[in-house]
């Protein structure tokens, strides 16, 4: 998410990723610096199967990016890292997202 207005959709997949206190511990691990996920899962004692359904949805809403790359013994090891964003929640920031939301919203609150 870059400085521009966010569309509606783009604010609604922000706001529901940064809303669960995993996902922004991982947030935070990451601005640390890039780490693989059995790594990470090990600083955030965390299992594998939970961490990886965070990082899937913080990456479906474009707050971090990952990369498979393999390793010197041949092995494929997924990095992620924090893609850099700001957020300026306002009621301007708001207004200004409405117009672009789909009839009724995107329809997909979590639960």
């Amino acid at each position: 998410m870059d400085e521009t207005s966010p569309t509606g959709e783009e604010l609604l997949a922000a706001l529901a990723a940064l809303a669960s206190p995993h996902r922004l511990r991982i947030i935070a691990a990451l601005a640390e610096g890039r780490s693989y996920v059995s790594e990470l899962a090990r600083r955030l004692q965390m299992n594998r199967p939970l961490l990886y359904m965070h990082l899937q949805r913080l990456e479906a809403a474009g707050l971090v990016a990952g990369t498979l790359e393999t390793a010197a013994d041949g092995s494929s090891v997924k990095w992620f890292e924090v893609v850099p964003f700001a957020l300026s929640l306002t009621p301007a920031t708001v207004a200004a997202a409405v117009p672009t939301l789909a009839a009724g919203g995107s329809g997909k609150e979590e639960k």
